[in-house]
């Protein structure tokens, strides 16, 4: 009888520590309402409750290195692939092999060595003014440095990590010394000081300071379904440029495993669970942004601004060339 009721107590202790280790802790760099409703759909779906810390990804990666093997963190998101580089390199994240992310996501969208990988693709074209602006004078982002642009460009600022990342592609297409030629001039055409986020370049455009504004579409998208903002994004189009050579550049926002992940397996799950069609889907419908994985269908919204070409440089290279980037950048003036 004792020996029964030890057995019995062993397999409780078991399944209530089961039932414990059923969580998983996110480091978001993506604000909360960007990300907190596909992780409740997680939870509903898994049972695995998701405890989630948003802050900015430099700083929740400087946190994940002071924390050490003592962070509690399982999964580390991040907006772009700039910072998701910086996270590899600070050792923070760990390999995952993973069939479903390697199956699912394009190599070009993911760590070569799986440490991290795409969730969401995310597109960064000119924006122009159909009032001021005939699309026939468009063609490519090298184009925007010659100065019949002049005065006529909004952009944000050179810190800006969609706007490193955006130069690096060019480095690594262009070279150094043509992507340098090309920043001096694009930023000689700027209409103003980069000041605020993408959406601010779309609304001063709209307010006639620039023509031209170069901004990621889910600003767009969500514009136009914000009452408020709707009117100004409805006065602008997408122009996709580089349709004939690389692609219009695109970034992505994604994940990794955190290095020492008290939760790994449920971590895996998470991730996995991103890249199903259903969270592709939600992405796409709610986010305005597009599915990394193949057959998922576009939202209304975003078939609205076209098919394009997008260019399919492998991702890493991005961080690989940031600092080289920020340097161009910096020499041409670019605040």
């Amino acid at each position: 009888m004792m020996l029964w009721k030890r057995s019995l107590l062993a397999a409780c202790l078991i399944l209530a520590s089961a039932v414990q280790a059923a969580e998983v802790n996110v480091y978001s760099g993506r604000q909360e309402e960007l990300i907190k409703p596909v992780l409740d759909r997680f939870t509903q779906e898994t049972g695995i409750k998701v405890n989630l810390i948003t802050g900015k990804p430099d700083e929740l990666i400087g946190r994940m290195q002071t924390e050490g093997r003592n962070s509690p963190a399982d999964v580390l998101i991040s907006s772009d692939v700039g910072r998701l580089s910086r996270a590899k390199t600070a050792g923070v994240l760990q390999v995952v092999d993973s069939a479903t992310l390697t199956g699912a996501i394009p190599a070009y969208l993911r760590d070569p060595e799986q440490q991290w990988f795409g969730l969401t693709l995310r597109a960064r074209p000119i924006l122009y003014v159909p009032a001021k602006v005939d699309p026939a004078q468009l063609s490519t982002l090298q184009d925007l440095a010659d100065p019949k642009w002049k005065g006529k460009i909004c952009i944000r600022s050179s810190d800006n990590i969609y706007n490193q990342s955006m130069v690096a592609a060019l480095l690594a297409h262009l070279g150094e010394e043509k992507t340098q030629a090309w920043a001096n001039g694009f930023v000689n055409n700027f209409a103003q000081p980069p000041k605020g986020g993408d959406r601010d370049q779309i609304k001063a455009a709209a307010a006639g300071v620039c023509d031209l504004a170069i901004a990621n579409t889910y600003y767009l998208g969500g514009m136009l379904d914000d009452p408020k903002d709707k009117a100004a994004a409805e006065k602008l189009k997408v122009f996709w440029p580089n349709q004939n050579d690389f692609g219009t550049h695109v970034n992505i926002s994604g994940a990794g495993v955190a290095k020492f992940a008290p939760n790994k397996a449920e971590a895996i799950k998470l991730l996995e669970y991103m890249v199903k069609p259903e969270a592709q889907d939600w992405y796409a419908a709610t986010n305005h942004e597009y599915p990394v994985v193949e057959g998922v269908k576009w939202s209304p919204l975003l078939e609205s601004f076209g098919h394009f070409k997008a260019d399919s440089l492998a991702l890493a290279k991005l961080g690989e060339l940031n600092a080289k980037a920020i340097e161009i950048m910096d020499k041409a003036g670019w605040k």
